[in-house]
């Protein structure tokens, strides 16, 4: 446990560049935009049962969020790594 307080730490305390923090607030600004919808659209929904739509918030809002981050772990070289 004491090591995944330490990783959330040395990630929240990492100099990022103006272009990370304009991608990650673009990601979470995604997010809570489709779950907003997804909120509305429950309640809109003319079923009686009025309910979060958890499934339509992962793949439309999580996912496509997730993603582009996803595959630039994958394609990253191994110079930038070595370099920061």
């Amino acid at each position: 446990m004491k090591i995944k307080i330490e990783l959330l730490t040395d990630l929240l305390k990492k100099q990022r560049s103006q272009k990370e923090k304009i991608c990650l607030s673009v990601s979470i600004g995604w997010i809570l935009l489709i779950g907003y919808l997804t909120w509305i659209n429950g309640l809109n929904d003319i079923a009686l049962y009025k309910k979060f739509k958890w499934d339509e918030w992962l793949w439309f809002g999580i996912v496509p969020a997730i993603v582009p981050y996803i595959f630039y772990f994958i394609w990253k070289k191994e110079d930038a790594d070595k370099n920061q």
